[in-house]
């Protein structure tokens, strides 16, 4: 269900990208823009493990560490290759996954994710970081991110067709206050879907996580305690890598919730005791 509902999602964008390419008169601005987001987004689909870890400060740790054997019993339960495990410097609580594949993966978790949690909750963390892994998220989310960032392209091609009259069509009966608010309002509807796209994949994260380790308990009582430690210790985290965290690592955030990344955790832990 959780597929079918990404799919959706990805399709409402797709159309999206193909209604304000139309707005703004023809297949060439397009072609252009979504050429242009495809190579941008192709870079950091293949290089994104490599930045986020080198941003983050991560050491790479072996066999003699808690959280790679953790991890290793985990990946040998989900039937996954061993990925590379890290640890970042910084005391704020939380975790992520990275990589374009199941085959070249690695996970990463914080200082203070290990002084916090128990070890079957630790378990719970790294097994929905595993389960990202399995269900190729990263790909998801770089898919869904090309969309977005062509459509912005689109939405500025648009503003300025708009300023400058050249979005009058005699054919298509546009004009420039149409344009305007297509520019706009695409890039809002872009930014909700994809949104949207990351809150699917953090509760089907959950789920498959769940299973991976075995129960629910440990990852719903871990999400209880890395809510009030991400909020008591903030993590100065880049905006553009929040939705990769299991949870928000950001403070100050005052969108709706319909803007957020990731779901209320008191629904991701709901859904988790309902599994049971």
């Amino acid at each position: 269900m959780s597929g079918l509902k990404t799919a959706v999602l990805l399709g409402g964008l797709s159309g999206l990208f193909l209604l304000i390419g139309g707005a703004i008169g023809g297949q060439s601005g397009l072609v252009v823009a979504f050429a242009f987001a495809l190579l941008m987004n192709a870079g950091s689909y293949w290089f994104s493990d490599k930045i986020v870890l080198r941003m983050y400060r991560a050491r790479e740790v072996d066999a003699g560490h808690p959280l790679y054997r953790i991890t290793e019993r985990l990946a040998q339960r989900a039937g996954l290759p061993m990925p590379k495990v890290y640890i970042i410097p910084d005391m704020s609580p939380n975790a992520f996954a990275t990589g374009r594949n199941p085959q070249h993966a690695a996970v990463a978790a914080t200082e203070g994710i290990l002084r916090l949690l128990s070890e079957e909750e630790l378990e719970g963390v790294m097994a929905h970081e595993l389960a990202h892994v399995r269900n190729r998220d990263i790909l998801i989310s770089s898919v869904a991110a090309t969309i977005a960032a062509a459509i912005m392209m689109l939405a500025n091609m648009a503003q300025w067709a708009a300023i400058f009259g050249a979005g009058q069509r005699d054919d298509r009966g546009g004009n420039p206050l149409a344009l305007l608010a297509t520019a706009l309002l695409a890039p809002l509807a872009a930014g909700l879907i994809q949104a949207a796209i990351s809150r699917q994949r953090e509760f089907a994260a959950d789920r498959l996580g769940a299973r991976i380790a075995g129960s629910p308990m440990g990852l719903a009582n871990a999400l209880r305690r890395l809510e009030a430690g991400a909020r008591a210790i903030p993590m100065d985290a880049n905006p553009a890598t929040a939705h990769m965290f299991i949870v928000k690592p950001l403070s100050g955030q005052a969108l709706m919730s319909w803007f957020s990344t990731h779901p209320p955790t008191e629904a991701r832990i709901a859904a988790l005791l309902g599994q049971r």
